[in-house]
């Protein structure tokens, strides 16, 4: 979905609902994704005084690799995305919100919902994922020399550890480092 922007200028306000299939664009933006389902976009296009108002809903389900064992997960995704435009003459006074990233320059007279809606959801995916059975499941990997343990352990380790360290002696433990 493109609009140029004279269009939006004439008619103020452009609606539309439709669906995206970005699967192959995501792909190459993203080793992590697998799959991806076509993605329901709705919202709107708008014109305010020099600025160009992209609002919309997208929905969809991304297959992402589980952070644990790599098995394929289903991640259903809803986002919010609010975004303001402006031509590169416009924002020649107004240099601190680029720099600020509350306003995008436009490069050409075209807003992209395509370009939007990929970045969006590439920025939305998490950094751990896990399938439903490694959720609940209280067994972590481990192997020869080496084993996963969850931030609650490690951190009940570190306070152990600060426990023993409370020798007379444990002042002088870094001494000669």
């Amino acid at each position: 979905m493109k609009w140029s922007i004279n269009e939006i200028q004439k008619k103020k306000i452009i609606e539309f609902k439709e669906a995206l299939d970005l699967t192959a664009n995501l792909k190459a933006r993203s080793s992590e994704i697998l799959d991806a389902e076509p993605v329901q976009v709705t919202g709107q296009v708008a014109y305010d005084d020099g600025l160009y108002l992209l609002d919309y809903e997208l929905q969809t389900v991304l297959t992402l690799p589980s952070s644990r064992s790599l098995k394929p997960v289903s991640f259903p995704m809803t986002v919010f995305v609010n975004e303001v435009f402006s031509s590169v003459e416009n924002l020649k006074g107004d240099v601190e919100f680029v720099d600020a990233d509350l306003i995008i320059p436009l490069e050409k007279d075209l807003i992209s919902c395509d370009e939007s809606v990929e970045d969006n959801i590439l920025l939305e995916i998490p950094l751990q994922i896990l399938a439903e059975d490694e959720q609940s499941d209280t067994d972590l990997p481990t192997g020869k020399f080496w084993s996963v343990i969850s931030e609650d352990s490690y951190e009940a380790k570190k306070a152990e550890q600060k426990e023993e360290k409370k020798s007379p002696f444990a002042s002088l433990d870094g001494l000669f480092d």
